[in-house]
């Protein structure tokens, strides 16, 4: 009778024991951290894909300064090609030569703003110009939760009683945050897409 009621308290007391390792925790908060880096990705699409609309409006505008142009739809095309997958968030470089692809496209769109004053007036330039800085405030918004996810995650890993099942039953490692990887780049540059007083 006495080991009948031993084997399920050892049964209980190891799946509570597992449980408070971070059995659970760890995957729940590596998800969580990729669904983040998802809509990182996403945003920065939607930019990518606005783009092709914004430089064919400028082109039917007027062709000047054909090399700003040019500097866009490369940056563009430069940004698309610098993938990071889940699996690789853990690589500091992977992240930053992400994150340094994706300046390249602000810069040039920041050019491109400062070429073009003439086309303010025109509703597709400035509807265009509107929605892309949108998008970029969705950017700042997704690096945020993605950075908010991270930290939870690395923290996590890093303490009792998670830390033993993370580095037991997962071989966990910290991953790897947004940071600023352009000198200067934590002075916010002033940015004004046509629509600001």
């Amino acid at each position: 009778m006495h080991r009948a009621f031993a084997r399920p308290a050892l049964v209980a007391g190891l799946a509570l024991t597992l449980a408070g390792c971070g059995i659970n925790s760890i995957p729940t908060a590596e998800e969580e951290v990729k669904a983040r880096w998802a809509d990182v990705q996403n945003d920065y699409q939607r930019r990518a894909d606005l783009i092709p609309n914004l430089v064919a409006t400028v082109k039917a505008a007027g062709a000047q300064e054909k090399d700003i142009l040019t500097e866009v739809t490369q940056a563009r095309a430069s940004a698309n090609q610098v993938k990071v997958s889940g699996e690789q968030l853990t690589d500091p470089r992977a992240v930053a030569n992400f994150e340094r692809a994706q300046n390249a496209v602000t810069l040039s769109l920041q050019r491109l703003q400062e070429a073009y004053p003439e086309l303010k007036s025109q509703g597709n330039y400035t509807t265009l110009m509107s929605q892309l800085e949108g998008t970029e405030n969705r950017i700042n918004i997704a690096r945020r939760d993605y950075n908010q996810a991270v930290q939870a995650y690395n923290t996590r890993i890093r303490t009792f009683p998670d830390a033993v099942g993370a580095r037991i039953f997962y071989g966990a490692k910290p991953i790897t945050p947004f940071q600023a990887t352009t000198p200067g780049a934590e002075t916010a540059p002033t940015v004004n897409f046509g629509n600001a007083s």
